[in-house]
């Protein structure tokens, strides 16, 4: 398949352009050229040295990442930077990224994926960014306990790091608001719409004293181990398009 075709399939599905004016990452094609045909595709969450060199011993002519190496532009190509990027155009291997139009598609998204493990119907966006949401919320097909949820969580990809939880709301948790990742600054919006429980990747310091103020449940449950959905939607999409896909995962435990 040619590469633009690709690129333009990616971005049309996943909205890429609504995301330009309040995402810090460059989404698209971040490292490479549009031209020439993809065969192979390798999926990770971060674009960093050990999936780039992952990528071009699986043979991959392009690599889709969440995390990219572009966040508001490069001053210049060394060190790390050119480390990174030097392995990609020596082997011709295309980098594409999707951040928020990948957190935030009710579909494909990181969100999305973490809500169909838990089962959650009636869903809605969540997580308002001035005119587009990078986040997902519903109703437990059944009512969950605390220990019950942490438990489900932690059964996601994170290389064993418990789910950390601030269990300041409801016992029984039905209503629940998901923003993977760095989330917690949307707890205001999570009590706003009466959910029980807010399941995001990492906290902030502030978010203790916010979630127990607000009576909500936070469970955190990994940066990494919440992002892991998106990329194989991705590559699902890929094998349905005819295109050999691998999955380098490389949790960081964070």
């Amino acid at each position: 398949m040619d590469r633009a075709d690709v690129i333009a399939r990616y971005d049309e599905q996943l909205d890429t352009a609504a995301y330009a004016d309040v995402d810090a990452s460059a989404n698209g094609l971040q490292v490479g050229s549009e031209t020439g045909t993809v065969e192979r595709v390798a999926f990770a969450v971060d674009a960093a040295e050990a999936t780039i060199e992952a990528a071009v011993d699986a043979g991959a002519d392009l690599l889709v990442t969440h995390h990219g190496l572009v966040w508001g532009g490069l001053d210049r190509v060394t060190g790390r930077e050119y480390d990174r990027i030097a392995p990609l155009v020596e082997n011709d291997v295309g980098l594409y990224v999707s951040h928020l139009p990948l957190d935030g598609h009710q579909s494909l998204g990181n969100a999305a994926g973490v809500a169909d493990r838990l089962e959650l119907e009636g869903r809605e966006p969540f997580g308002e960014l001035g005119p587009v949401h990078v986040g997902q919320r519903g109703r437990a097909s059944r009512t969950y306990t605390v220990e019950e949820l942490r438990e489900t969580l932690d059964g996601f990809d994170n290389g064993g790091r418990p789910t950390q939880v601030l269990d300041f709301g409801p016992d029984e948790i039905s209503e629940i608001a998901v923003l993977t990742g760095s989330g917690a600054d949307w707890l205001s919006e999570a009590e706003a719409v009466g959910a029980d429980a807010l399941v995001t990747g990492e906290g902030k310091q502030q978010v203790y004293h916010e979630a127990r103020e607000a009576g909500v449940n936070v469970f955190l449950a990994g940066h990494y181990a919440t992002e892991t959905f998106g990329v194989r939607s991705l590559a699902a999409l890929a094998s349905e398009w005819g295109l050999e896909t691998t999955y380098l995962d490389f949790p960081t435990g964070l």
